[in-house]
């Protein structure tokens, strides 16, 4: 099979992708009874949707235990490493990332599964990886892991981890690592991946966004305020120019799209405010002021109501020109593109598709829809 460019290296359209489907309710922390069934079967069948449509990407949130709440968010989560292998052997064209915690997974091991999953696709499009540093303090408690306070501390052994990989990577030879995190003893990358690895990190602390600007492709981040995004992706674009290299961003969406605005605006009320599960929300919130900076903490408190509809992402709600607008206010403030999540992706892409992605390939954001066979 001949191979195929990673749809993430496409310098000529808007990305688009999927968040969290991989995640029990995907991104909506809601009690509604048609909340996400991350099933292996609705995985299975969102990807061939989205494969099909020329969606590019598919990102996944690494979780190992839940938010609490009535509906106990995220207890149920298909591991990512696998869950991606799976799913590029039943797709064509679209980008699978794995997400993986530094803490949790050793570099050697990651370097082998990420080359390997990359030769199960016969490099035709490439892994993806999400490289997550660490921050949510009752994971690593499960894990008999201790979460370092200084984020400094985290990235360093994050970077010393992804050096390490890279290296695997790029040396021919066996070789030793001698360094802060790891010593390692003749260990040699066989087989390397087929294809450049488009990296994803989300950051909001400086030694957060130092890191990825050094290492990843595309760098994660929320759009809570458009107009401060534009100089926030501005600063972020010359971090990565300072250190050499070309940094995209990314940030995530949660859609309701609906024939009617109205229809969009009931259906948000209904499962974001009337049914969410506000125990979980809160939960969510404390944790991320506790641990986590990929929230700017002045504005996360203004959010609660997006973390129920959307885990706080942008709000895309309304008619399908609604909904197509706000993606493209998303690229005139700089974004290179979006993750996209739906209360049932399945139920809901298929009407995004038909009638969204049309208007941004006629306004110039997408590449016209040509429908690829399954694999």
């Amino acid at each position: 099979m001949a191979r195929r460019p990673n749809r993430m290296f496409d310098k000529d359209q808007f990305l688009l992708g999927t968040f969290a489907s991989n995640c029990s309710s995907g991104m909506t922390v809601t009690k509604v009874e048609e909340r996400w069934d991350n099933s292996w079967d609705n995985n299975l069948k969102l990807a061939r949707l989205l494969d099909q449509a020329g969606i590019d990407f598919m990102l996944p949130i690494a979780r190992w235990i839940g938010y609490g709440g009535e509906t106990n968010f995220h207890h149920n989560v298909l591991e990512t490493i696998t869950w991606a292998a799976g799913l590029l052997s039943s797709t064509r064209d679209i980008t699978v990332f794995a997400t993986i915690h530094t803490a949790a997974n050793h570099p050697v091991v990651a370097a082998k599964q990420l080359a390997t999953i990359d030769h199960i696709s016969n490099g035709r499009i490439g892994i993806g990886l999400n490289i997550v540093a660490g921050w949510n303090k009752p994971e690593y408690e499960a894990l008999g892991l201790t979460l370092p306070d200084k984020h400094e501390v985290r990235y360093g052994y994050a970077q010393e981890w992804f050096d390490i990989v890279k290296a695997l990577w790029r040396e021919d030879q066996s070789f030793d690592w001698d360094g802060t995190y790891f010593q390692l003893k003749q260990v040699l990358g066989a087989p390397k991946p087929l294809s450049p690895v488009p990296i994803i990190n989300a950051a909001g602390s400086g030694e957060g966004r130092n890191f990825a600007t050094r290492n990843a492709n595309f760098l994660f981040t929320p759009a809570i305020d458009l107009a401060r995004s534009k100089d926030e992706i501005a600063e972020l674009k010359a971090m990565g120019e300072s250190n050499g290299r070309h940094i995209d961003v990314l940030t995530f969406s949660h859609v309701v799209c609906r024939p009617k605005e109205e229809d969009a605006k009931d259906y948000l009320e209904h499962f974001g405010r009337k049914h969410a599960d506000w125990e979980a929300v809160d939960n969510l919130v404390r944790l991320q002021f506790a641990h986590a900076q990929s929230f700017p903490h002045d504005l996360l408190a203004l959010i609660r109501d997006r973390m129920a509809a959307g885990h706080g992402g942008f709000p895309l709600v309304g008619t399908p020109e609604h909904v197509a607008e706000g993606i493209i206010s998303l690229h005139e403030a700089g974004f290179k593109g979006t993750t996209l999540s739906f209360v049932d992706y399945v139920e809901e892409f298929p009407y995004f598709r038909d009638t969204v992605l049309p208007i941004l390939a006629e306004r110039g954001l997408r590449h016209a829809h040509q429908e690829v066979a399954a694999a």
